[in-house]
Order: C-alpha cells, then sequence, then structure tokens
C-alpha cells in the first residue's frame, strides 16, 4: 500500500503560478497511476490530471488543460502538478491519489482506490 503526503498550496493571485507536490511512501510507486483532484466549498471532488505508471500517458480535465501539467519522479517517490495561470475558479483544496487502473473512468473518484493524501488548499485571488 502507498501513503501520499501533499504539499505545495498556498495563496496565490489570479494568473499566477503554484508547484503542488506528493510524496508517496512504498517502494512500488512506480507501479501506481496517480493523480489529482480537487474539491471547492460546496462543491463535489472533481477530477484534474492522472499520470500513468511510468509517465509516459497524461489525461486532463477540460477545465485545465493547456494551465496545468502533471509529472513525476519515481526515483523520489513523487507526483507534482504545476499550475500555469490559475484563476479564482481553481480556488480548491487539492488531493492526490493513488490507482492500479488505467484508462476510461479516470475521472471518477471510484476508480482511485488505492490511496488518497489529506490534501493542500490553494486560493486564488481576483
Amino acid at each position: 500500500q502507498v501513503h501520499l503526503v501533499e504539499s505545495g498550496g498556498g495563496l496565490v493571485q489570479a494568473g499566477g503560478s503554484l508547484r503542488l507536490s506528493c510524496a508517496a511512501s512504498g517502494r512500488t510507486f512506480s507501479g501506481y497511476n496517480m493523480g489529482w483532484f480537487r474539491q471547492a466549498p460546496g462543491k463535489e471532488r472533481a477530477f484534474v490530471a492522472a499520470i500513468s505508471g511510468s509517465g509516459s500517458a497524461t489525461y486532463y480535465a477540460d477545465s485545465v488543460k493547456g494551465r496545468f501539467t502533471i509529472s513525476r519522479d519515481n526515483a523520489k517517490n513523487s507526483v507534482y502538478l504545476q499550475m500555469n495561470s490559475l484563476k479564482p475558479e481553481d480556488t480548491a483544496h487539492y488531493y492526490c491519489a493513488a490507482t492500479r487502473l488505467w484508462g476510461n473512468g479516470l475521472e471518477y473518484q471510484s476508480s482511485w482506490l488505492d490511496a488518497w493524501g489529506q490534501g493542500t488548499q490553494v486560493t486564488v485571488s481576483s
């Protein structure tokens, strides 16, 4: 099993950038596909991005495509979310998640069966 801890959240002005990190425990990190979700106040948790275990494939929600980039470093057991051109509507609690599944359905929380982190808050001011 893998344990996830997010960091890097904070307060940023609209148009700015932040880089979130997710550190994973365990010796089989590359065996997990990794993803980011976010939850804004009063809204359901929503898919943001996913990356395959090798890092060769990525998948993004339409709302962040072209602005956010997911990446991973398997040697460091870490996955990252580079967020550029941030908007006030990006304000949310961001969660890292792990799954051994890949393919259709990654945008659903139910596909992420293996681990969730506690999240990190991102606030974008206008």
